[in-house]
């Protein structure tokens, strides 16, 4: 059968849950400040259960949300903290691929105050710069529109590292981009900067076979990792939110989302995995079907 990377599940959710304070909107960016071993047991917990990626709990570690949080001074400190963390895990697996996650610029599903691509391109250097000797590979995530896309290849130019491009769709049509474009419209950026693969992410589950039929056709190796949120809340959508805007499914249980995951992988993914409320069980159960549907997890 087919050989299948399995990537971990949601990061940022786990370890707020784990670290027992209050969700900020900051994620779980501050936990890593006094409590990063929390990271690591997440990632520990991710390996166990057969996936093969460590996402770095880089996602929110960007200079803009951290100058309005008024913690700048910790940039650098939060990236090594993430970097260590997910190489700790790994080494004690002792296997497996580390990817430094680089998430949307001011907020995730925002892409009409996103920066402009060239402005973007300068702080996604800065961080795949300092990331560059930690990382197997740089997964940008969460890419809602053209323009932000760009930004984060363009920025991603400065590696020799396989870069992994992880687009957002509606949460009504997996064919439209969060911003409202065509997700097709992806294909010229795909053959300008030639992503490893490329991926969707933070989607609701129902709406990514349809995106899978297009992203195929870009002619790169690709795959998914969904949500578990009931949807995008407007709270959510307001400036500085927190996950407490967000309301996780209760119908979407670990057998249920491998069913969904496996649909993903009959379609010709060869990347699957979780995002937002999918956690280790999950990935533990996704696991078990790859292996007894005769794939090899690799």
């Amino acid at each position: 059968m087919a050989e299948i990377t399995l990537l971990d599940g949601s990061i940022g959710q786990e370890v707020v849950k784990r670290s027992g304070d209050r969700a900020t909107p900051l994620w779980s960016t501050s936990v890593m400040i006094e409590k990063p071993e929390v990271v690591g047991s997440v990632h520990a917990d991710y390996f166990a259960a057969g996936a093969t990626v460590a996402t770095m709990n880089t996602y929110a570690v960007l200079r803009d949300r951290l100058v309005r949080a008024g913690i700048e001074e910790y940039f650098e400190e939060l990236l090594t903290k993430a970097a260590t963390q997910a190489a700790a895990a790994r080494e004690t697996h002792g296997a497996g691929r580390v990817a430094a996650s680089l998430g949307p610029l001011i907020a995730s599903y925002r892409p009409d105050i996103c920066p402009p691509a060239e402005e973007a391109e300068q702080a996604y250097a800065e961080l795949v710069q300092l990331l560059d000797a930690n990382a197997d590979l740089f997964l940008i995530e969460t890419v809602s529109s053209l323009e932000q896309g760009k930004g984060a290849l363009l920025g991603c130019a400065g590696t020799d590292k396989p870069v992994w491009l992880a687009a957002s769709v509606s949460d009504e049509d997996g064919t439209l981009l969060r911003s409202g474009e065509p997700l097709e419209d992806l294909a010229p950026l795909i053959e300008e900067f030639q992503p490893e693969a490329v991926l969707l992410n933070c989607s609701r589950p129902e709406v990514i076979g349809s995106g899978l039929e297009i992203v195929k056709a870009f002619g790169r190796p690709f795959g998914a990792y969904a949500n578990g949120f009931t949807r995008i809340s407007k709270g959510f959508l307001k400036d500085a939110p927190t996950v407490d805007a967000l309301e996780q499914r209760q119908d979407l249980g670990p057998e249920a989302y491998a069913e969904f995951a496996m649909g993903w992988v009959g379609q010709g993914a060869s990347i699957v995995g979780g995002c937002c409320e999918v956690g280790p069980d999950h990935i533990a159960e996704l696991a078990r079907q790859l292996r007894a549907a005769g794939h090899r997890i690799v």
